[in-house]
């Protein structure tokens, strides 16, 4: 994973300036990372503190002049509303057409900021129109991005589209789900930054906060109607 990473952030410095502490962090390299939560209306977000410095770990966003997240694509997981839009946008009269042409159904692993292994299992759009499902994961170009930067899908986009830098999970707070978001570091978006506040990006995360709680809540409900699954160990 980590050479993956490096490898991605060596093409992003080819056209954008990453700051030293950014990439080291993104590496592993430093000893002073520490997890800073915040609560922002119905999402817990971690964001990242590097102690030498008093540097939290912030972002923002470059589009037009930037839509790496599209161009290196990793996977665009479905929700159960996510198939319903998506697929009456492609003009399917059946949500099951669309699923059987246009998805594939893949596992992977991801990890929350404790390092607790998330095991996912969802429905995913297909990024080209003849991927495999032993493609899941590998870096590719969007189908539905154009020659200016532009979602052809969109608004009827996936999601997780939405949901951009962050990746969310549930966890059992006394008998009652909570929602919490940390960012995706895979070292393709150059809106990482160092600040002095968390407040800095405090109308980002006021506006995330309801994108990332709704999305989180269909993804739980995705994987009981069993469009998917989601587990933590």
């Amino acid at each position: 994973m980590q050479n993956g990473i490096e490898e991605a952030l060596e093409s992003l410095s080819k056209e954008w300036k990453i700051d030293p502490a950014i990439r080291d962090f993104m590496l592993g390299r430093r000893g002073d990372a520490s997890d800073f939560q915040v609560r922002v209306n119905d999402v817990v977000f971690h964001i990242p503190y590097l102690s030498d410095g008093a540097w939290y770990v912030l972002w923002k966003c470059y589009w037009p002049d930037c839509h790496n997240c599209c161009n290196r694509q990793g996977r665009l997981p479905l929700t159960s509303s996510d198939l319903l839009t998506i697929s009456r946008g492609l003009k399917y009269d059946k949500v099951s057409d669309f699923v059987k042409k246009e998805t594939n159904t893949n596992t992977w692993e991801e990890r929350g900021p404790g390092g607790n292994p998330i095991i996912m299992t969802m429905i995913n759009l297909k990024r080209k129109a003849d991927e495999a499902e032993a493609e899941d994961g590998t870096h590719i170009k969007c189908r539905f991005l154009d020659g200016n930067g532009y979602c052809s899908l969109h608004p009827s986009r996936p999601g997780v589209c939405y949901l951009y830098p962050f990746s969310s999970w549930l966890e059992n707070e006394g008998g009652r789900a909570r929602v919490h978001a940390t960012f995706q570091f895979t070292g393709d978006c150059p809106g990482f930054y160092c600040g002095k506040s968390v407040d800095e990006m405090g109308n980002v995360l006021e506006d995330y906060s309801k994108t990332i709680y709704d999305y989180t809540m269909k993804s739980s409900r995705t994987a009981r109607e069993n469009f998917g699954h989601v587990s933590m160990g």
